[in-house]
């Protein structure tokens, strides 16, 4: 099973005549890009996923990648980082630029996977969302950084503005969806599912694997 909320590090072995390609991601998005590198037989790719919980302070994301590259650059022919800009204010976008790099276009993962263009079509400034990942992971990344399994009565001062809960689903998983179900019944929202798949992420990665 893969961790969801660890450093992680797969290596595949690159093809005959070609270089190996780094995929620096969120730990978010193991599961998605795990499963990408599979279905596709990416095996010159090598996927090194920073803690997860750096969403819970976007601030450090940038410093994290920074230093992950400096560290993993000089192995690869090229590195591809699956972050958007994540709340870091264009930081990640401007390490990216000065290492040379290319990184997933979008303000956040819920824009890549629903589509950047759909996504900002959209302008939903009442809806909360989960991915996967956050259905899985919503009393580790919500409920207690929040206060809320002490404090419940805080719930309407982070949420009381939102309207919906807006399920972005990866997979067809009944076992998640009521997840994000009883989710949005804590956080006392309307619930909505949107079956997603993997959005521009599978393009993306497709892209980094070709060079």
């Amino acid at each position: 099973m893969i961790p969801d909320d660890a450093t992680l590090t797969t290596t595949g072995t690159a093809p005959e005549g070609g270089g190996r390609v780094l995929i620096l991601a969120c730990g978010a998005l193991a599961r998605e890009i795990t499963a990408l590198i599979r279905l596709n037989g990416w095996d010159h790719i090598d996927l090194q996923c920073l803690p997860a919980i750096l969403h819970n302070h976007p601030e450090r994301i940038a410093p994290a990648v920074d230093a992950a590259l400096a560290d993993h650059q000089p192995e690869y022919e090229r590195v591809f980082v699956a972050y958007a800009d994540c709340g870091t204010g264009g930081a990640l976008e401007r390490v990216c630029a000065e290492r040379g790099v290319e990184m997933i276009a979008g303000p956040h993962c819920y824009a890549f996977f629903e589509g950047v263009e759909a996504f900002a079509d959209r302008d939903e400034i009442t809806a909360f969302y989960l991915t996967d990942f956050l259905a899985r992971q919503f009393d580790a990344f919500v409920t207690r950084p929040l206060g809320l399994d002490r404090h419940p009565e805080l719930r309407d001062a982070y949420f009381g503005h939102y309207e919906t809960l807006v399920y972005l689903a990866q997979t067809d998983d009944p076992a998640l969806t009521e997840k994000a179900r009883r989710a949005a019944e804590a956080l006392g929202l309307a619930f909505e599912r949107r079956s997603t798949g993997y959005g521009d992420l599978a393009p993306a990665l497709a892209a980094a694997a070709r060079g």
